[in-house]
């Protein structure tokens, strides 16, 4: 089955996150309907950068930018870099050119699935969720033999053949090439929710990291470089950014929906590096200001509001998947190992019930594995966002 769009959904899926205040009447009792799981390809927020943005060319334009699935090159090779500290050059026994149709014969063999939500280190609310499809990066540069000196993968894609748009991102050699079997590895993405990825979410081809935010996962993917530099060379570490961020665990209102005297309250949780154990709100009357150092963040009354429960998966994957199928299932049973899933997102709400008029302000947190609560461990913004968020409504 294809994935419900946001629009079909009515704000009730990610678009919904980026409203910050809200007060909605309901004469009748109304509860937070179902979320799609799945965002369908064309309802992610776009945060493509470019002048002009690659997925907006068209014709011969589009030819040459060999982003069309007959056209599109992967080039692989070693990086000529020395310097006073880095004496030996990368080596490979040899460079690689890879076409899409080989990609694909190589996911014959070697293909994984993961199911993932995506972000901006810079942008507060999540950007979407899918089912990615490819061939883990480790086998890709199988291909280029017998390798020495290689500290880091550097990797880029199709940004106008201009130096100056050129966004680019790397991993280290241990991260590509050393993953625990069974665990999550950097891969290739052909396919999002079991369709051809298009050009606005960055295909034909895009590289996907499944624990970083989405800076690392490279749209438009063409060339890879393997250097002895230990450096990284990310564009976002060149605004000071951290460039080895990883999706925080943290939680994303929805709107609230105020049906009489009860609220309901819901959102997106993501699990991040450290896992998710539950999400907390807390409700206060609006009206003061709070600040971050006020007493009663201490003495506030936080309230667990349920996750939802996996959803019947035979309805939300796409036709001939299944759950084994997908890294952090049983391959037996089909049943997630964990749930939530690893850096993705759940669904979560909660009914304040029996509300006095006036108006209110909510808040939503997670609680890690560790039993951080949100925005620690990690409240530094220049290595993501993830600081709790608020809305207000009003009980007439």
């Amino acid at each position: 089955m294809s994935p419900i769009s946001r629009r079909q959904a009515v704000k009730l899926g990610i678009g919904s996150l980026a409203a910050m205040q809200t007060s909605i009447h309901a004469e009748e009792p109304a509860a937070i309907k179902p979320r799609p799981f799945l965002t369908a390809a064309d309802d992610f927020e776009d945060v493509s950068r470019g002048t002009p943005k690659p997925h907006s060319l068209t014709g011969e334009a589009l030819l040459r930018a060999k982003l069309t699935p007959e056209t599109w090159r992967l080039e692989i090779s070693a990086d000529e870099f020395t310097d006073a500290l880095v004496t030996q050059k990368a080596q490979i026994a040899k460079a690689v050119t890879l076409d899409y149709a080989q990609l694909l014969e190589l996911g014959k063999k070697h293909r994984v699935l993961f199911l993932k939500a995506m972000q901006c280190l810079n942008i507060a609310t999540p950007l979407g969720q899918g089912l990615w499809e490819g061939v883990p990066l480790r086998d890709v540069l199988r291909l280029c033999g017998v390798m020495s000196n290689v500290r880091r993968i550097y990797f880029w894609g199709f940004h106008n053949d201009d130096p100056k748009q050129r966004f680019q991102s790397s991993l280290s050699y241990t991260q590509v090439m050393e993953t625990a079997p069974g665990d999550l590895p950097v891969f290739l993405a052909y396919k999002l929710n079991g369709q051809p990825i298009n050009l606005e979410r960055g295909g034909p081809v895009r590289m996907v990291v499944p624990w970083a935010h989405g800076f690392k996962s490279i749209k438009w993917l063409q060339h890879i470089r393997l250097t002895n530099d230990h450096r990284a060379n990310d564009t976002y570490a060149e605004k000071n950014n951290d460039p080895e961020s990883h999706l925080k665990t943290a939680a994303y209102l929805d709107d609230v929906v105020v049906s009489g005297k009860t609220a309901h309250v819901g959102g997106w949780a993501i699990s991040g590096l450290s896992g998710l154990s539950h999400v907390e709100t807390w409700l206060r009357p609006a009206g003061s200001v709070l600040a971050e150092n006020s007493p009663e963040w201490q003495q506030a009354e936080w309230k667990p509001a349920p996750l939802d429960a996996p959803p019947d998966w035979k309805n939300v994957l796409p036709a001939g998947v299944k759950p084994q199928d997908i890294l952090g299932f049983d391959k037996t049973t089909g049943k997630p190992l964990s749930w939530p899933l690893r850096h993705s997102m759940v669904g979560f709400s909660t009914a304040l019930r029996d509300l006095k008029p006036g108006k209110y302000e909510v808040r939503a947190r997670t609680i890690d594995l560790n039993g951080f609560a949100q925005p620690e461990p990690r409240s530094i913004q220049k290595s993501g966002k993830n600081g709790i968020q608020v809305r207000t409504f009003t009980i007439t």
